[in-house]
């Protein structure tokens, strides 16, 4: 199942976030994607604050750590595998384990993990339309997540689907 949605500024694209860490339960992975600076981190610190992740937890771009772990009503795994070139490496580093843990996984730049992907995710694909505006592509990969899509389109936390008249 896959949804297109516009987030017209920031509020929205928190709004998005906070939705998908409150109704997140254990175990699940969301994978982000989209150019630098598309507001990966920005949709990541929204889903922290669903979460309830401390504001003394400042939420940043684990680019150079490649993971970062914060407290929480679950806790959130945060992975950034840009600087790595393939799945041997995620192996070696042992980050499988944030995979199938007891948080929430929240992974950038996820085509790095070729086949260990997992099979249940929320993959989220952002694009630039403008400063604060962006395009979202949602993919539910599993049952679970295709119900939380369904009730998602059910809601109105400030996102919307585009006009067709572009």
């Amino acid at each position: 199942m896959k949804i297109t949605i516009s987030l017209p500024d920031l509020r929205a694209t928190i709004a998005l976030g906070r939705y998908l860490g409150e109704t997140a339960r254990p175990g699940e992975v969301i994978t982000l994607a989209g150019t630098l600076g598309a507001g990966k981190t920005t949709l990541t610190q929204a889903i922290g604050q669903g979460l309830q992740v401390p504001e003394s937890c400042y939420i940043t771009s684990p680019t150079f750590s490649l993971l970062h772990e914060y407290p929480g009503r679950l806790p959130l795994y945060h992975l950034d595998l840009y600087r790595l070139s393939d799945e041997t490496e995620i192996e070696d580093l042992g980050l499988l384990e944030y995979l199938y843990g007891t948080g929430l996984s929240v992974i950038e730049w996820p085509d790095r993990l070729g086949s260990l992907m997992p099979e249940d995710r929320l993959h989220i694909e952002l694009s630039l339309l403008g400063e604060t505006e962006r395009l979202v592509e949602i993919t539910a990969h599993g049952e679970a997540w295709r119900e939380k899509i369904t009730a998602m389109q059910a809601t109105s936390q400030g996102w919307q689907r585009p006009s067709s008249n572009g």
